[in-house]
């Protein structure tokens, strides 16, 4: 009997505990602790373009009962057009806060300030960065125009002030590269060399020298001396962009030079809201108008690659994380074993101040699942899509994931797991989502499968859902998320995945994985 209550008991902690899968292959396992942290994500401080300082934002954090900060200040803010072709030394900057203008180890010391004050708040560090901007039209037509100033990537967990510096991005050092150009910038010094001719003919050793003595010697010396530094001005710095601000042919090169930059440098790295459209006018009295706009560009999920994931909800139209949309398409394109290089997703806050409306530390944010309460566990996390983000409704209401994992034969996995299928059994799914405050609330809870809605429910929270999946294809990789929505808010998932039953067959998987990635080229021609 002593036996049979221990069994339970043991029994028991690992279903709390979400160790375990269905009652009829419990089995004991080490019980490792796992935390549930809410991270604010994307969040600006009076460091770049934010309204509060990061003390202010750290006290409100806490008194929000967040557990995690994660800053995205802005990495540099910095315009410029010239006048072709002296756009050297015609030229028009504009400059507004960012972390190259506050200093990058300034901002470090202050991150690692706050921390220390504040030890049960975890703040990591991240910038937001535009890696490339280009003008067209011009000023005398009346139709110059900026584009892509908003085509943002995030960039997180980079602790050193080089790795910040060696981002290739407009406004940093390793943005210019020495090139064929360079030279052409450096032929005005050649004028140095007849203004000092000119100059030396006047002394007398050269009074000798062939032809005319001229008085206008010594105004041409001058004159080509100012014209040597006018145009060194103009050419300065002698190092040239590697992406021109005046032609947009690079596509997603500048961003993936990005991806890849940061990447090496251990930084996880996220689309920032790529359906969300930026588009603004200002007037520059008799220069006329100049039009700032950024377009929806989703497709950069699709032409770019080894980016962490990207911000799948936000306050903004998203259609990426439709069923059956982009997202959905990645996944299934993306057939390989190592797990994390399925792209996650996360909730996206954009916090720059209260003046906005509807803004606060605690309208979107993410809840990461984690066994490590430190940076390393929650950048781990992140990057392996332990995590589903959440959005208040418009009654202020939050949802909360209470259960979801997938079973089968014994076996179980959370989110951005992967479960080792098998041919005997049905796949199982179990859902439960309630509201933060307990009450009920009409939603309705989707369960989708690799793109497909394989069920609907609508009712009032608590919802609880337990699919037995018999139509899955279990020779083929599958995925399941949840996606709930209503006057609770929004909530989606990352990923359960599931390992084809024949995963031994790399043939197989390779064969599949060439003809999703034909289908998904095919989806973004037809797009």
């Amino acid at each position: 009997m002593r036996r049979t209550s221990r069994r339970m008991a043991i029994a028991l902690f690992a279903v709390g505990m979400g160790l375990v899968g269905d009652a009829a292959g419990l089995t004991a396992a080490p019980a490792t602790r796992q935390y549930f942290l809410r991270a604010a994500i994307h969040v600006h401080s009076t460091m770049s373009t934010g309204s509060f300082s990061l003390e202010s934002l750290a006290r409100r954090a806490e008194e929000q009962q967040l557990d995690v900060l994660i800053l995205s200040e802005n990495f540099t803010l910095r315009y410029d057009y010239g006048f072709q072709p002296l756009e050297g030394f015609l030229k028009y900057r504009v400059a507004f806060p960012s972390v190259m203008e506050y200093g990058v180890q300034r901002f470090l010391d202050e991150v690692r300030a706050v921390q220390d004050r504040h030890p049960k708040l975890i703040i990591i560090p991240g910038v937001e960065v535009a890696p490339h901007y280009y003008w067209t039209g011009s000023l005398l037509h009346g139709n110059l125009t900026m584009h892509n100033a908003q085509r943002n990537l995030l960039v997180i967990g980079l602790e050193k002030a080089e790795d910040y510096e060696h981002l290739p991005a407009r406004g940093s050092a390793d943005s210019f590269v020495w090139g064929w150009q360079s030279v052409v910038n450096g032929l005005p010094l050649l004028l140095l060399v007849p203004a000092v001719l000119l100059w030396k003919s006047q002394d007398q050793r050269y009074s000798d020298w062939k032809g005319p003595v001229c008085r206008f010697r010594p105004v041409l010396a001058v004159s080509l001396l100012i014209a040597c530094v006018v145009l060194m001005a103009n050419a300065w710095p002698m190092r040239m962009p590697v992406y021109s601000s005046h032609d947009g042919t690079g596509g997603y090169r500048p961003y993936q030079a990005l991806i890849d930059r940061a990447v090496e440098r251990g930084a996880l790295v996220f689309w920032s809201m790529t359906e969300a459209r930026d588009f603004s006018q200002h007037s520059f009295g008799p220069l006329g108008t100049v039009t700032v706009k950024t377009e929806p560009h989703p497709d950069a999920l699709v032409l770019t690659q080894d980016y962490t994931g990207f911000g799948g909800l936000y306050q903004d139209v998203r259609r990426v994380i439709a069923p059956g949309g982009v997202w959905d398409q990645l996944l299934k394109s993306r057939i390989v074993h190592e797990q994390d290089m399925f792209p996650s997703l996360i909730g996206e806050v954009a916090f720059h101040g209260t003046t906005d409306p509807g803004k606060d530390l605690d309208r979107v944010y993410t809840v990461i699942q984690t066994s490590e309460r430190t940076k390393a566990g929650i950048l781990a996390s992140l990057k392996t899509g332990r995590a589903y983000a959440v959005a208040r409704g418009d009654e202020n209401i939050l949802l909360q994931l209470d259960e979801f994992r997938v079973l089968n034969n014994g076996q179980s996995a959370g989110i951005g797991e992967t479960l080792h299928g098998s041919t005997s059994g049905g796949i199982i799914v179990r859902v439960g989502v309630s509201a933060v405050d307990g009450k009920p609330y009409a939603a309705k809870l989707r369960i989708i499968r690799s793109g497909h809605v394989i069920r609907q429910v609508e009712g009032q929270t608590p919802l609880q859902v337990e699919l037995v999946d018999h139509e899955a294809q279990r020779e083929a990789w599958l995925n399941y998320r949840v996606e709930v929505v209503g006057r609770g808010g929004e909530l989606l998932t990352n990923p359960i995945y599931v390992l084809p039953t024949d995963g031994s067959d790399t043939n197989k998987s390779q064969r599949l994985a060439v003809r999703l990635g034909a289908a998904t080229q095919s989806w973004i021609a037809t797009s």
